[in-house]
């Protein structure tokens, strides 16, 4: 909801005027010329959001043409729309652009150089939503914090995210997520972060990246777009991370479990004393230039020190106490998809069912190890891992093997590859499906009172159906 002033008018998007819009992204304003001075209150896409002075920016979809609704936007109160074509008699001004998609980030770009919030810009392989959490967690503690929602990371999202900063906003904690070479390059223009954060170079989007070095090129995109006394703070574990000493003449924060990674580089900021407390979550030491302190972490899993670790190092970047630094930690919350517990029915559910990657399918496997009582992995495909696909599913279900859990139920092409390697554990008893809905109903006649089911699976193989089925059987607690 937007901040209202003394006479209930909408806040205005400070500089956003109609013209400078224009500018902005080289398109041409058409329009009544009194309006050109106005500023907008507000940027989206989707006309079900338009509210009194916003600018409607229409995408053409697959489905959908954005353009279809400029009619509807100017009824709901839109100050002004761009359109790729001339509009005969609209009910507003608009601007007119080649593209509404590339004219939304050189649009983003230009509001984002008027702000002076300070801008948090995260990326990495994995972990990139839940670090974002937790360093919004511990940032909250003395700021008014803006962060990204949702998936709203892409070229899309992280525009849309950019106009929802307001003059109260003091942070702005911005995710960025990418799947090919030059997407950081366009997001990192955009978000032109005061400190950047990557929290590891693992196995994703190999398809289009090639390796772990093509990997570690497209997210380090980030540095040339950095504010000019820019802070780079990166996973001093990360072997390839470890490589980047220096960014723009000034020295990389690095940070990690134990002072020594091995890499021959020092970590201002570690985490000693690591304590697993299965579903109760972890608990870890953290040592910083300025002093230490112990926290427990209420999210499950050692892959969460990392994230604390992360947000203690933005934390002291700006100017936080150890004390405010600890509390945030403490208090961070889960979000659906992302290590969410749920209990259903005497059971224990860890929804973690938004994506998936090798690394992060280890680490959560890992969690359920550590938890007492009947332990079931639900799994799906991992997807956009290239020409090694099954020698990676391989290795996951190597991991299973040797984790001790009790059962295995997945489904999908790729996930026959985890039952053959899970196999090497005779106690582990494997149930594989060639199709998620064949395996839902004999896994609700599997499951039963006392246990602790994972669900996780990348984002195409639509696992929260599974998370669904578990609680329209058994009820949600």
């Amino acid at each position: 909801m937007e901040k209202k002033n003394e006479n209930d008018v909408p806040e205005t998007l400070h500089g956003m005027t109609l013209g400078n819009i224009a500018e902005a992204c080289g398109g041409t304003y058409i329009g009544a010329k009194e309006q050109e001075e106005q500023e907008i209150t507000g940027a989206v896409t989707d006309s079900r959001q338009v509210k009194t002075g916003y600018l409607f920016i229409p995408i053409r979809g697959a489905r959908v043409d954005g353009h279809d609704f400029i009619p509807q936007v100017f009824e709901k109160g839109a100050l002004a729309v761009l359109s790729e074509h001339k509009l005969e008699n609209p009910a507003g001004p608009y601007i007119l652009v080649d593209s509404s998609a590339e004219a939304m980030k050189k649009i983003a770009a230009f509001y984002r150089s008027q702000l002076t919030c300070k801008v948090v810009g995260i990326t990495g392989s994995v972990g990139k939503t839940s670090t974002k959490e937790m360093i919004a967690s511990v940032l909250s503690q003395h700021y008014r914090v803006l962060k990204t929602e949702g998936n709203f990371n892409n070229e899309i999202g992280l525009p849309l995210t950019i106009f929802k900063i307001r003059a109260e906003h003091e942070v702005a904690v911005l995710e960025m997520g990418i799947s090919d070479f030059g997407e950081m390059h366009r997001l990192a223009s955009m978000s032109r972060p005061d400190i950047g954060v990557i929290t590891n170079i693992g196995l994703c989007h190999l398809e289009n990246l090639g390796s772990r070095d093509g990997i570690l090129k497209a997210k380090t995109e980030m540095f040339d777009h950095l504010q000019p006394k820019g802070t780079v703070i990166l996973n001093g574990d990360d072997d390839k991370l470890s490589t980047k000493r220096e960014v723009n003449g000034k020295p990389v924060v690095f940070y990690g479990m134990d002072s020594d990674s091995g890499f021959g580089i020092e970590k201002s900021i570690y985490a000693t004393d690591v304590k697993n407390l299965g579903l109760k979550g972890m608990q870890a030491k953290i040592h910083t230039p300025s002093g230490s302190f112990t926290v427990q972490i209420p999210i499950p899993g050692e892959h969460n020190v990392y994230n604390a670790l992360a947000g203690t190092a933005v934390g002291l970047a700006l100017g936080l106490s150890l004390e405010e630094i600890r509390k945030g930690i403490a208090g961070v919350k889960t979000i659906a998809g992302r290590s969410n517990i749920l209990h259903v029915n005497g059971m224990t559910v860890i929804d973690d069912c938004y994506n998936a990657n090798p690394v992060s399918m280890k680490a959560s496997i890992d969690v359920l190890a550590h938890i007492s009582g009947r332990r079931i992995a639900v799994l799906g495909d991992m997807a956009e891992l290239g020409a090694d696909e099954r020698e990676l599913h391989h290795g996951v279900g190597d991991a299973i093997a040797q984790s001790g859990i009790d059962a295995l139920f997945c489904a999908g092409p790729l996930a026959k590859e985890y039952a053959d390697a899970a196999a090497a554990n005779p106690t582990c008893d494997i149930h594989y499906f060639a199709a998620r809905d064949e395996m839902i109903p004999q896994l609700l006649d599997y499951v039963k009172a006392g246990d602790n089911i994972l669900v996780k699976a990348s984002h195409s193989m639509e696992f929260p159906e599974v998370v669904q089925a578990l609680k329209d059987e058994f009820g949600c607690s």
